[in-house]
């Protein structure tokens, strides 16, 4: 601390370091990494002022694995596996013996479980689980009877919770039609108390090390993420930043409207819809933004810069289709292996229901997407190219088969639960049949794909192979792929230039009368 002196730790090299946990005595540091292989992700230990006292305590199988906390004593981790987003495993990882021993699941049951923390007297495990439930609910497992008790009742999901430092409070958020509400209870769940309505969505739960309050952090549709504390004692939430938005007055920001729509097959699917500043009259154009993951949820946070599409250009809806998170296990199941088009029939529902809205223009929607957002955006050029008048693909997957054969070999056996596993003959004939790859011939619209060429989760052929498709069909598409960038544009100068891309891009297809 003394010399300033930045030390790096780990091998600098291609591998993926992260997840450090600090042991309770704050000698020393357990992390996980994928430096062995570069395929599995290993548990190693470290004294963080000694590089040499680096050691692997745990090989394991896998890119799943993680670290949710130290024994009371120092001698045993508590790692997690993930196999699926709906099923998961804990494990206690003996440091003199490194022998690992399961603890959850009980039998064979498939459910999602996520260690939250040990007890201070080292004898329960908090965790997250969806077990014989829709949503993760906190819950309680006792390590000498192996007894997990049944979880502590709560009416939505709870998207994260973190236990206070002399263990005997729990911090946590739930999702709540997308917006969250933070609250805390004592470990025996006889207490529980709600914090003030923050409307936003609150995230890195952390409490202060006196264990009288919890921080955290809100991001909504005015605020791009702010740092706010509750005090235990008091009862008072206190906001300690407020972040900078430039010139935007955040203030004339209209809040984003919660919608429903009836899909194809009657299910009902909800996205949030933001509003074209006030000044615009008449019907709107609309750009319909689809989430990546595909786990994953859009929720009213903060857009950033593309609050310059609702003040001087349109508006965006951004919808969550069957597969997203935030709806329970079953929903997030919906668009499994050959299931994976019925979410891309959500979108073309929607696209109906843009239709019949008295405010918004039918006849100018732009799809887009990144990541499997960016499949989405393909698959929906491909499937409803008639309904659209062009679309944005943000390192987008044009094949699930080449996808998965050339994805960072960590990643894959998890994107397999998800997406099929391409070595089954009928699963690698269903991806051949709804690759948008295999069906540009369908897109009659412009379209732009953007690419990081370093990419390791989409590699950037993805995006080649489509783009090259499109060209020898004599389609319109415009190509952008920066050499020094990844999955997610990370340089100002090249942020900058994609999304005044974009606006011309816009200008040009969608708002062309």
């Amino acid at each position: 601390m003394q010399s300033k002196k930045v030390t790096l730790l780990t091998d600098g090299k291609k591998s993926q370091n992260g997840g450090v946990q600090w042991s309770r005595s704050g000698k020393q540091i357990a992390f996980a990494s994928t430096m062995r292989n570069g395929k599995d992700r290993d548990v190693y230990l470290m004294t963080p002022t000694d590089k040499t006292s680096m050691r692997i305590v745990s090989e394991n199988e896998g890119g799943g694995w993680s670290i949710a906390d130290w024994s009371a004593n120092d001698t045993q981790l508590i790692l997690g596996e993930q196999i699926s987003v709906n099923e998961s495993r804990i494990y206690a990882l003996d440091l003199a013996t490194r022998k690992k021993t399961l603890l959850l699941p009980v039998g064979n049951e498939k459910a999602s479980y996520k260690a939250i923390g040990c007890s201070a007297s080292g004898k329960e495990l908090y965790v997250l689980t969806n077990r014989n439930d829709e949503y993760n609910r906190i819950a309680v497992y006792h390590l000498d009877s192996k007894k997990l008790d049944a979880a502590f009742p709560v009416k939505w999901e709870v998207d994260e919770a973190a236990l206070s430092d002399d263990r005997k409070h729990i911090a946590y958020a739930t999702n709540e039609n997308g917006l969250s509400n933070v609250y805390y209870c004592t470990v025996d769940f006889k207490t529980n108390v709600a914090l003030p309505k923050i409307n936003g969505v609150a995230t890195r739960l952390t409490w202060h090390p006196n264990s009288q309050s919890i921080g955290f952090t809100v991001s909504a549709h005015h605020t791009a993420g702010d740092v706010f504390e509750y005090d235990l004692a008091t009862k008072k939430l206190t906001r300690w930043t407020t972040s900078e938005t430039g010139f935007l007055a955040v203030d004339e920001l209209r809040a984003p409207q919660l919608i429903t729509w009836k899909s194809f097959d009657g299910k009902e699917i909800s996205g949030f819809y933001y509003r074209a500043a006030a000044k615009f009259t008449g019907k709107r154009p609309v750009i319909i933004y689809i989430h990546g993951g595909p786990e994953s949820q859009f929720r009213p946070v903060f857009i950033g810069r593309l609050n310059y599409y609702l003040n001087e250009l349109g508006i965006s809806i951004c919808p969550n289709v069957r597969g997203s998170a935030g709806f329970g296990k079953t929903f997030l199941d919906l668009d499994n292996g050959l299931k994976r088009e019925e979410s891309v029939k959500d979108i073309g529902s929607l696209i109906d229901w843009v239709n019949v809205q008295p405010d918004l223009d039918g006849n100018r929607i732009m799809i887009t997407g990144g990541s499997y957002g960016g499949y989405m955006t393909l698959a929906t050029s491909c499937m409803y190219s008639d309904k659209i008048r062009c679309s944005l693909d943000v390192v987008g997957i044009s094949h699930f088969k080449t996808f998965l054969l050339n994805t960072e070999s960590y990643r894959r056996d998890l994107r397999r639960v998800e997406y099929g596993d391409e070595r089954d003959p009928a699963i690698a004939a269903f991806f051949d049949k709804i690759a948008p790859m295999n069906n540009t011939s369908k897109i009659k619209k412009p379209l732009f794909i953007v690419q990081g060429f370093n990419d390791p989760r989409v590699p950037y052929t993805e995006s080649v192979q489509m783009k090259n498709k499109i060209k020898e069909q004599g389609g319109v598409v415009w190509f952008l792929m920066p050499k020094d960038e990844g999955h997610a544009f990370a340089k100002k100068s090249n942020i900058d230039f994609q999304f005044y891309a974009t606006v011309e891009f816009i200008n040009k297809y969608l708002l062309n009368n």
